[in-house]
């Protein structure tokens, strides 16, 4: 996860590592509050079989605001919907693995952690919610779906 640069809202590039060292100052300036952690992805179709893919992390101070970091890459060789909300997710959950186990080695487990997932109910993706939701599962995180998955669906979004 080291060869990531994310933005911050502050227009700073961090690392993993620094955005975990955020994180925990963000938290440790009131401690008594409820935090989770959320990883999301959204994306946009390109000309061609590219697309533009936004990843999203943020700390939730639960009832009082947050922050997040951001990251944007493109990827070719997507021609469908469907491989398109694949990517999202297995964005999401590459990093989110890593960010697990460097939040584990800063003492920040105890936050909750969600993965949200840009689909929904409505709209073409709703066949899709068993298997993302699934995958997410199957890798032990919690998954979010819309109209719950801000992190992928406005966050993310706002960036794509």
């Amino acid at each position: 996860m080291e060869k990531y640069l994310f933005n911050s809202s502050f227009g700073l590039k961090l690392n993993p590592a620094q955005i975990v060292q955020t994180i925990s100052e963000y938290i440790n300036a009131d401690p008594k509050r409820e935090y989770k952690i959320i990883v999301g992805t959204d994306s946009e179709k390109r000309p061609g079989d590219k697309a533009d893919f936004v990843t999203a992390i943020v700390v939730q101070r639960v009832g009082n605001g947050g922050r997040y970091f951001w990251r944007h890459i493109e990827k070719t060789e997507i021609h469908t919907l469907r491989d398109r909300m694949w990517q999202e997710v297995l964005l999401s959950l590459e990093i989110s693995k890593g960010l697990v186990n460097i939040l584990k080695d800063a003492g920040l487990e105890k936050c909750g952690f969600e993965i949200h997932v840009d689909i929904g109910e409505n709209g073409e993706t709703r066949t899709m919610i068993q298997e993302l939701v699934g995958v997410v599962r199957a890798n032990n995180f919690e998954a979010k779906t819309k109209p719950n998955s801000y992190a992928a669906s406005k966050v993310a979004d706002r960036h794509v």
